[in-house]
């Protein structure tokens, strides 16, 4: 996995902006540890940082196509195309002459031979750009599932672009600046598509071609989820799934490098883990390495809740020993989640504060500890959201609820941020924002016309998968992608193959539950690779530290932060964050919100951001 970025002007002569170019490639230097590529031309500029998986040798980036000893397309790419060999075999077929093994020469001979639409052949994980010299046009191209991120800024005369907003922020015309909308983005715990935290960015949309020419900037949608009659019965759909979910995780093993999973022991991390392993020892290879998060005491002091009933390690190790897993376990103290360093580096990975607290945090500590010894994993992410995992989503009160079924659900504070402002508070209205992105999510829902699912529960729960599919998982897919690539770790998503996810998109709802439980189809397809306390586990959310040390550390940091002359304490509620400080509030006080608060005061020191939130 890889770190883009460029810069498109039509009016002036880039050539000598190169040092301008290595400022923004270098942002990126943790996406990309293993090499710095730059390509120059009058009105295109393209940089790119290497993370070597594929063709350790050959597949430097920018790369280039010649046609008659003429320059006629660079590319500068990140990502994974993994039917590249198959795609690979027909180019050759049909004339073209390839000097690399890499994917990235497949995708690049691929746009010469197909045009634009060559972005509907690849199956993979992906952003990339393409500058075309002979029509003097720039390509900007994102997955269809949004796994790996892509943003630009429109600039007078062309375009900036970037794997990442520091790439953008780095161009000295750009000035950060958050408006309202852009501060909602923060808080409300919805993805919306295209739309970026800071003023004049924007992120290209999952599933989506940004053209930029001299007439302007158009955009393109090249995939998107379809309402098509699901006419399998329930054996022929257990079987098709079971038999995407092994061409999947067999197709996303290929690596030139170490690769291992990220397992927790639930039905989704265990399945990728045990298919994998299948896969492999089929191979003649193995064993399949595994990696689980866990915290100093938790799993011995461990204190169930309506979340989070049980905890991972057990599981993980049940799972683990089941395939011959060669496992490790990454133990994280409150320490090393209270290091004033890690949290400074949760913020600069993103480019802005997160709401998530220490869901981040040990995030990016377990993706560095599993670095040190792989290079590429593979995760279980989005199972939940492609088969129906979540309790909410059986929940009638969440699923008919006039907002998504996440917040709904939840039932925590995930609307009002209570350490902020009044004033702010009242302006932002995140309530209101979440609603009215709810209704905008639904505007877009692929309905059957007529028939069996059109209508009643079979179309709400249309509805709800829908929602989750273009509004969370790019929110999680977020995290997951800045957490591991801050520290150079490629993680692949098997769940998000697109063929997947439009197939069980259409499953109807009775069928997703036929056995009246969450995920009947994944644990219908893939149980029988499994022992069976993980396949009959409940889902459980990602772990969090139980320590009361770290709420009690957390209070401390906000009450210093209150002596200080910081650029958060315009934005606080100063007399409520002082009684929290010192514990003199009776009702519950949620930890995100003292999270967010010290990111936030971070992000406005490390960023010089202008914040501009007049009502």
């Amino acid at each position: 996995m890889c770190g883009i970025t460029g810069w498109v002007d039509f009016e002036r002569d880039l050539t000598a902006e190169r040092q301008t170019l290595e400022v923004m490639t270098r942002t990126m230097a943790c996406r990309g540890p293993d090499a710095s590529g730059l390509w120059v031309a009058p009105h295109a500029l393209l940089g790119h940082r290497r993370l070597a998986v594929i063709d350790i040798e050959g597949g430097r980036q920018p790369m280039t196509a010649q046609e008659g000893g003429e320059t006629v397309a660079a590319i500068t790419y990140s990502g994974e195309a993994y039917n590249y060999r198959e795609l690979r075999a027909e180019l050759a077929a049909a004339g073209h002459h390839f000097a690399t093994e890499s994917d990235t020469e497949v995708v690049l001979r691929a746009y010469q031979a197909w045009g634009e639409t060559f972005v509907e052949r690849l199956n993979g994980m992906f952003a990339l750009a393409i500058w075309d010299t002979r029509r003097e046009e720039l390509l900007l191209v994102r997955d269809r599932l949004g796994i790996k991120p892509l943003y630009y800024a429109p600039t007078p005369h062309g375009v900036l672009f970037g794997s990442e907003a520091k790439a953008i922020l780095a161009h000295p015309a750009f000035e950060p600046s958050v408006d309202l909308n852009g501060f909602r983005e923060l808080l409300a715990t919805v993805k919306t598509p295209e739309r970026s935290v800071y003023s004049g960015m924007a992120e290209v949309r999952p599933g989506q071609v940004v053209t930029v020419s001299r007439a302007g900037l158009r955009r393109r949608r090249y995939w998107q989820l379809e309402a098509i009659p699901h006419t399998d019965d329930l054996p022929t759909t257990v079987a098709t799934v079971r038999e995407l979910l092994l061409d999947i995780v067999s197709r996303q093993l290929i690596s030139d490098v170490p690769l291992c999973t990220l397992l927790s022991g639930g039905l989704d991390s265990s399945t990728v883990t045990a298919l994998a392993s299948d896969a492999l020892r089929r191979a003649g290879q193995g064993p399949v390495r595994s990696f689980a998060v866990d915290f100093t005491g938790y799993t011995e002091n461990f204190t169930a809740d309506a979340i989070r009933p049980t905890p991972d390690t057990p599981f993980a190790h049940a799972l683990a020993e089941h395939v011959g897993a060669d496992h490790s376990d990454i133990v994280l103290s409150t320490e090393d989640l209270m290091d004033p360093a890690v949290l400074r580096e949760v913020v600069t990975a993103f480019d802005y504060p997160t709401n998530w607290g220490d869901g981040y945090t040990s995030l990016l500590l377990l993706f560095r500890a599993i670095r040190a010894q792989t290079t590429v994993a593979l995760s279980g992410e989005s199972a939940d959201e492609v088969f129906g995992g979540y309790a909410w989503f059986h929940d009638p009160v969440s699923v008919n609820a006039d907002v998504f079924p996440w917040l709904a659900g939840m039932r925590m504070r995930m609307a009002e941020p209570t350490l902020l402002d009044p004033g702010l508070r009242r302006a932002l209205d995140i309530p209101e924002y979440q609603r009215s992105s709810f209704r905008d999510a639904l505007a877009e829902v692929p309905h059957l016309p007529d028939g069996p699912g059109a209508e009643g529960l079979e179309r709400r729960m249309r509805e709800m998968c829908y929602v989750h599919l273009t509004r969370f998982v790019c929110w999680l897919l977020d995290r997951k992608d800045r957490t591991s690539m801050a520290s150079g770790l490629e993680v692949r998503v098997p769940f998000c193959d697109h063929r997947l996810v439009q197939y069980v998109f259409n499953t109807p709802w009775a069928m997703k539950t036929f056995d009246g439980r969450e995920k009947s189809l994944l644990r219908a397809a893939a149980g029988d690779f499994l022992p069976e306390s993980v396949a009959q586990r409940k889902k459980v959310p990602y772990p969090a530290t139980q320590d009361p040390t770290y709420e009690v550390a957390l209070r401390e940091r906000l009450a210093k932060l209150l002596t200080e002359d910081g650029p958060a304490l315009p934005l606080l509620d100063r007399g409520r964050a002082e009684a929290i400080a010192a514990g003199e509030v009776d009702e519950p006080v949620h930890r995100t919100d003292i999270e967010f608060v010290l990111q936030l005061d971070t992000w406005l020191r490390d960023y010089q951001v202008r914040l501009d939130l007049g009502a």
